[in-house]
């Protein structure tokens, strides 16, 4: 092998054989800032922060059976970068439409997959667009490595560093590579025995909670490859690969936080009942009838341990389909079915099944992803993401960072995707789909605000009665 080529993870190898030409395997953000920024200034942020990952200088080396990162001899940061300007008096939904533009259109795998645009003359400020395939890292990892390139005051600090050298990799003979692995296998072996053992001691009844888990990931695995297909409805069409994109006008977080607070449930409980609210209100507005047994959302579940360093890429998580109740018209039933389903998930074991059958495919013939792949999209009628962000507002280039948002990529058949994110105070919430999903975007966005409102003032409303019942 190659001194510059490193093998590619099997999970990480998954998420590449997902790539098809109506869903690009890209995780793309935005970044609107409230003035322009020095290109020159952004190119040394992208050197110093950016490319000290090295990951971001190599392709990607496909041989059928194996996949391989190498260093790309060519590389070029103007090949990666590039600067383009809205025309005339440039607005959100101009902004909206080049981004559903580069969303539908595909990486160059000749070189490392990732693409930056920064764009002039957006409402009277810029906007930088990011897109990483979603081979290369997850999108908890790739949010923290966008925002590192960020910084808490308008002035950063800045210094030209040199590109590392590719550090020189000895190879091993077979017989080596072969004794390598037996001998990390026995200490691993060895390990997990004295675990078993300190555990055994400490609590005596480990071994019966052993089964019980090994009972429990099997029953969930079970329960995933039974759950029945997606009803069928607008939000679920064949597929044609072009991109809408929309994201509303932020809420509260301290609104969000109120609401919680007052339904005896947590912020994320609230955005997923709004969220379920929002597509209550599509059905409604497009007189289409209302699943009665609801929908479902393939949600990422971090399984990375979030005080992990952040040069550490690849993907590390596992999808949960979460019911949403759109049959259920109330807004407190709905938030309290909401709440029950997000509790019962967090009891599953669903997260690490579906990250070991992303293992397993990544390992297997392309063909058998494929059809699991087809198997499990046809589960879910959207991707939602759920991410915390900074709580302070940023800046990037001296630019103060207005507006972020950030979308994974939908795979399969598939062609929703949500986000919310949490920056700075606030919640975003933007939406991604395909053209022939017959949905409108905008009218999505403000379904959200609206349901959220909706919620927030029943729930309000009934915590005052309390409060004046307990007072009387």
């Amino acid at each position: 092998m190659s001194p510059s080529r490193t093998p590619m993870s099997s999970v990480d190898r998954a998420w590449l054989r997902m790539d098809t030409p109506e869903n690009p395997m890209m995780i793309c953000g935005v970044l609107a800032l409230d003035r322009p920024v020095s290109v020159n200034h952004l190119r040394r942020i992208l050197e110093e922060r950016f490319l000290r990952f090295r990951r971001f200088r190599q392709r990607v080396v496909d041989k059928g059976d194996r996949a391989y990162w190498q260093d790309d001899p060519l590389f070029d940061l103007d090949n990666h970068l590039h600067q383009i300007a809205l025309p005339g008096k440039a607005d959100k939904p101009q902004l909206q439409k080049l981004v559903g533009d580069l969303n539908s259109t595909a990486l160059d795998f000749r070189r490392p997959l990732w693409q930056m645009h920064y764009i002039d003359n957006y409402l009277g400020g810029s906007a930088l667009l990011i897109r990483i395939h979603h081979c290369i890292a997850d999108g908890i990892s790739l949010v923290r490595v966008m925002l590192s390139l960020t910084d808490r005051t308008p002035e950063p600090k800045l210094k030209r560093v040199a590109l590392p050298l590719p550090v020189p990799v000895r190879k091993q003979s077979w017989l080596q590579s072969t004794l390598n692995r037996v001998v990390d296998n026995v200490q691993m072996a060895n390990y997990q025995t004295r675990l078993f053992i300190q555990s055994v001691r400490e609590e005596p009844n480990y071994p019966v909670k052993l089964a019980t888990t090994a009972g429990d990931v099997a029953l969930d695995l079970l329960k995933l490859g039974l759950a029945p297909f997606e009803p069928k409805t607008g939000l679920r069409q064949p597929l044609c690969g072009r991109k809408r994109v929309a994201w509303a006008e932020p809420l509260d977080l301290a609104e969000v936080k109120a609401c919680a607070k007052a339904l005896g449930g947590t912020v994320n409980d609230v955005l997923m009942c709004t969220a379920t609210g929002a597509l209550q209100r599509h059905f409604a507005a497009n007189r289409e009838n209302v699943p009665e047994c609801g929908l479902r959302v393939a949600v990422p579940f971090n399984l990375r341990p979030l005080d992990q360093p952040i040069e550490t890429l690849g993907n590390r998580f596992g999808l949960v389909l979460v019911p949403l109740p759109v049959e259920v018209q109330d807004p407190v039933m709905c938030f309290r079915q909401v709440q029950e389903n997000m509790n019962r998930l967090k009891r599953s074991y669903q997260a690490q099944v579906t990250y070991s059958l992303l293992d397993l495919f990544g390992r297997g013939p392309d063909i058998l992803e494929r059809r699991a792949l087809d198997l499990l999209s046809n589960k879910a009628s959207a991707v939602l993401t759920n991410v915390p962000g900074p709580k302070e507002p940023l800046y990037l280039a001296g630019a103060k960072v207005t507006q972020p948002m950030f979308w994974v990529p939908q795979s399969g058949s598939i062609g929703i995707g949500m986000s919310i994110f949490s920056y700075a105070g606030t919640v975003q919430f933007g939406i991604t789909m395909d053209k022939n999903i017959q949905a409108n975007p905008d009218a999505l966005m403000r379904y959200f605000q609206e349901s959220f409102q909706a919620l927030s003032h029943v729930a309000l409303a009934g915590r005052q009665s309390e409060l004046d019942r307990k007072a009387g």
